[in-house]
Protein backbone atom coordinates (compact mmCIF):
# COMPACT_ATOMS: atom_id res chain seq x y z
CA UNK A 1 0.00 0.00 0.00
CA UNK A 2 2.74 2.41 0.39
CA UNK A 3 4.64 1.81 -2.95
CA UNK A 4 0.85 2.88 -4.59
CA UNK A 5 0.61 6.37 -2.01
CA UNK A 6 3.90 7.18 -3.15
CA UNK A 7 3.21 7.01 -6.94
CA UNK A 8 0.21 8.98 -6.66
CA UNK A 9 2.18 12.55 -7.07
CA UNK A 10 4.24 11.15 -9.71
CA UNK A 11 0.85 9.79 -11.55
CA UNK A 12 -0.66 13.37 -10.99
CA UNK A 13 2.16 15.22 -12.28
CA UNK A 14 2.38 12.85 -15.39
CA UNK A 15 -1.15 13.60 -16.06
CA UNK A 16 -1.02 16.97 -15.24
CA UNK A 17 1.70 17.40 -17.89
CA UNK A 18 -0.23 15.53 -20.55
CA UNK A 19 -3.07 17.31 -20.06
CA UNK A 20 -0.81 20.47 -20.50
CA UNK A 21 0.70 19.20 -23.97
CA UNK A 22 -2.80 18.64 -25.39
CA UNK A 23 -4.05 21.79 -24.27
CA UNK A 24 -0.45 23.85 -26.36
CA UNK A 25 -1.57 21.55 -29.18
CA UNK A 26 -4.61 22.40 -29.79
CA UNK A 27 -4.29 26.29 -29.20
CA UNK A 28 -1.78 26.01 -31.60
CA UNK A 29 -3.61 24.02 -33.90
CA UNK A 30 -6.61 26.75 -33.93
CA UNK A 31 -3.99 29.65 -33.89
CA UNK A 32 -3.00 27.79 -37.20
CA UNK A 33 -6.23 27.95 -39.12
CA UNK A 34 -7.62 30.74 -37.67
CA UNK A 35 -4.83 33.79 -37.09
CA UNK A 36 -5.45 37.42 -38.79
CA UNK A 37 -2.30 37.39 -40.63
CA UNK A 38 -0.27 34.48 -43.14
CA UNK A 39 2.66 35.04 -41.05
CA UNK A 40 1.11 34.01 -37.75
CA UNK A 41 -0.68 31.42 -39.39
CA UNK A 42 2.70 30.12 -40.97
CA UNK A 43 4.34 30.34 -37.36
CA UNK A 44 1.91 28.30 -35.80
CA UNK A 45 2.10 25.68 -38.09
CA UNK A 46 6.06 25.65 -38.00
CA UNK A 47 5.98 25.20 -33.84
CA UNK A 48 2.79 23.05 -34.20
CA UNK A 49 5.15 20.84 -36.87
CA UNK A 50 8.07 21.22 -34.18
CA UNK A 51 6.11 20.07 -31.22
CA UNK A 52 4.29 16.77 -33.07
CA UNK A 53 7.90 15.59 -34.43
CA UNK A 54 6.49 16.06 -38.03
CA UNK A 55 8.60 17.07 -41.16
CA UNK A 56 7.29 20.37 -43.00
CA UNK A 57 4.48 20.13 -45.40
CA UNK A 58 5.56 20.43 -49.13
CA UNK A 59 3.25 23.25 -50.86
CA UNK A 60 0.32 21.26 -52.40
CA UNK A 61 0.30 23.92 -55.50
CA UNK A 62 2.65 26.94 -56.90
CA UNK A 63 0.22 29.01 -55.86
CA UNK A 64 0.43 28.09 -52.00
CA UNK A 65 4.11 28.40 -52.03
CA UNK A 66 3.68 31.79 -52.92
CA UNK A 67 1.23 32.66 -50.32
CA UNK A 68 3.63 30.65 -47.93
CA UNK A 69 6.95 32.95 -48.52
Amino acid sequence: MNVLTGLLPAATALGAGGLLYGLTITALAATSVFARTPARRRDARATLTLLLHRPPAAPASPAAAKIEA
